[in-house]
């Protein structure tokens, strides 16, 4: 129980990014439609209007991935004490949100950029508290 105890930060933190990856991710391919036109008409008066299906497969594949790198990170730290995993699923998590927040500051939804601040937040404490 020590390493878990050890490792509770890096474990919660791990399972914060997989909770809100993997969701968002399954979210898109379930309703890749309604989210497509709900974003094209976000970024309809922007220069990434015509772009909006890219963008969102592109998203798509960095949040699974992001999960992905998460679960992993669990493993290794429950199986082999290494937070490697854990820390690269951070790093591409908080450059995921960069691209998230680029996205709502060009769409003028200041709201919504402040909503991915909170999250970029938690990733970012998360990634410091690992590497120090």
């Amino acid at each position: 129980m020590g390493l878990v105890t050890d490792s509770a930060f890096e474990l919660l933190l791990m399972l914060f990014i997989i909770i809100t990856f993997i969701q968002s991710g399954v979210d898109k391919i379930v309703d890749w439609n309604g989210n497509v036109g709900w974003l094209k008409e976000h970024f309809s008066k922007t220069f990434m209007g015509k772009m909006v299906p890219m963008m969102l497969g592109i998203i798509l594949v960095l949040e699974v991935v992001c999960g992905v790198l998460a679960i992993g990170g669990i493993y290794e730290l429950l199986i082999n004490d290494n937070s490697a995993l854990a820390i690269y699923a951070s790093v591409l998590s908080g450059l995921t949100l960069l691209m998230l927040l680029f996205g709502q500051r060009v769409a003028k939804d200041y709201a919504g950029a402040l909503t991915i601040v909170c999250y970029f937040m938690v990733v970012m404490l998360g990634l410091f508290v690992m590497i120090k």
